[in-house]
């Protein structure tokens, strides 16, 4: 227990981030499982890129709330960009 009153304010200021920085994490999480559920169910491409745009907006959200690193981020928005760039390609070598 924080035996000053600004300290005791640090502490709810605090705890007040840390449930939003979880949530924005949260949100993106759920948002890229969403994601790479679409591909592997082999979903269409104006849904897999509107799942993307989603994800991507959601990362860089919870980066500018400085919930995760930029570094993070860039990372993260690479890898994705990657694998969905893959699958998009190969749903045209499928109808080639």
């Amino acid at each position: 227990m924080p035996n000053k009153r600004s300290a005791a304010k640090r502490v709810r200021q605090s705890e007040k981030r840390r449930l939003m920085n979880k949530a924005r994490k949260t949100a993106f999480k759920n948002a890229v499982k969403k994601l790479f559920k679409a591909i592997e169910e082999g979903k269409d491409r104006e849904e897999v890129l509107k799942l993307y745009k989603n994800v991507q907006a959601l990362i860089d959200k919870a980066e500018q709330k400085g919930a995760i690193h930029r570094n993070t981020a860039a990372r993260k928005k690479s890898r994705i960009g990657a694998k969905v760039n893959s699958y998009l390609k190969s749903l045209e070598e499928k109808v080639s």
